[in-house]
């Protein structure tokens, strides 16, 4: 997964945010939409957009684009730093490859340890019991 060529490829959009605000509030569109394509995408290997694309199979619209948006701050700039951090994170997490669990077993030692601790506590019991 390259970067720098995925961020070359977004596309962006600024959009007015919604929520309160004042009579500054209809005049700056401040919220960025970004859309992010990833059929076409250069910066994406083929194993890798198969992964990102059964990940996040209920996010990506019928044409394959990935569509995100961030009105979190007043700032126009700042919400578009906030959209393509937020665009790469999800990347990567769709594309980590978790390790394989290797099955274990338990050593003798422990298992010899567990048994006699119960033939123990087993004792304990039956001592605390009223003679026959």
């Amino acid at each position: 997964m390259n970067t720098s060529i995925i961020i070359s490829e977004l596309k962006y959009k600024a959009i007015r945010s919604s929520g309160a605000g004042g009579q500054h509030v209809n005049k700056v569109s401040s919220k960025i939409e970004l859309s992010f394509n990833i059929m076409d995408s250069q910066g994406i290997s083929d194993e890798e957009k198969q992964r990102i694309l059964n990940k996040l199979a209920s996010r990506i619209t019928k044409s394959g684009n990935l569509i995100l948006q961030c009105g979190d701050t007043r700032s126009q700039h700042k919400n578009k730093e906030l959209v393509i951090k937020r665009l790469l994170d999800i990347l990567k997490a769709s594309v980590y490859i978790p390790k394989l669990r290797k099955p274990s077993k338990p050593s003798k030692a422990s298992i010899k340890k567990r048994l006699e601790s119960k033939k123990r506590q087993a004792l304990k019991k039956s001592n605390r019991r009223k003679p026959l």
